[in-house]
């Protein structure tokens, strides 16, 4: 991975001579071996860099690897590899986003509870009034043609341990229903993968059980916005 690495800065840096390349990757090699860290380059390389202070180019540098895998290693990511894929991005917008989740003013302020699904940032929390009640989580929601409806719902159905009846016995830990079958609930393993899901809010297990110990039968849902990718 470190050749690719030193590859990526010699493209950007243009044709040099045979003695000169080999002095450019020696320091490089060295510093990845410093610090153990040694992923390429990742698709949210500049949003990372942004977010971290770092000098934002693009490319994966040692000091780059080791500030995004302590970064991983902060927020429970694994592998804290340092490598800037799409789960560290959504945590990194999560983060970004816990002082004020609202600024935008897009979820309704009520006095009761709502939980609000931005579907833009990829993002949940709770507020009542302007207060958080349950801090942003990243979540992933219907995928292309199974999105997940926007509007104002509620909570008409619980069931801590459930299975999908429609989706090969899917495990549905902490479902909590709000419209037609679309339910937020934790989701086993890579939470991000295969793009999307069929329309429910997925989030991990553990934030799923948060969620699940502070709402209740009857607690508002809004959904808002469109997810990355179905806007077509």
């Amino acid at each position: 991975m470190a050749a690719l690495a030193a590859a990526a800065l010699l493209t950007l840096a243009g044709p040099v001579p045979s003695h000169a390349a080999a002095a450019q990757t020696g320091p490089a090699t060295a510093a990845a071996a410093e610090t153990g860290c040694e992923a390429g380059t990742g698709p949210y390389q500049r949003e990372l860099e942004a977010h971290l202070g770092r000098p934002v180019d693009g490319v994966q540098s040692p000091a780059d690897c080791e500030a995004i895998a302590a970064f991983q290693r902060g927020h429970g990511i694994r592998p804290a590899d340092g490598y800037a894929g799409l789960a560290t991005h959504r945590t990194m917008v999560a983060v970004a986003a816990a002082a004020d989740p609202n600024a935008a003013g897009r979820c309704p302020v009520r006095t009761y509870r709502v939980t609000c699904v931005d579907l833009d940032r990829q993002l949940l929390w709770v507020q009542r009034d302007r207060r958080v009640l349950f801090a942003p989580v990243p979540i992933r929601t219907g995928r292309d043609d199974q999105e997940t409806r926007p509007g104002w719902h509620e909570v008409y159905w619980r069931s801590k341990d459930h299975v999908s009846t429609l989706y090969d016995d899917a495990p549905m830990p902490y479902a909590q229903f709000f419209d037609g079958g679309q339910a937020l609930h934790g989701r086993p393993g890579d939470l991000y993968a295969h793009g999307g899901s069929a329309g429910c809010v997925n989030l991990s297990v553990p934030d799923a059980a948060r969620l699940w110990d502070l709402l209740t039968e009857g607690d508002a849902v809004y959904v808002w916005g469109t997810k990355p990718g179905t806007d077509d």
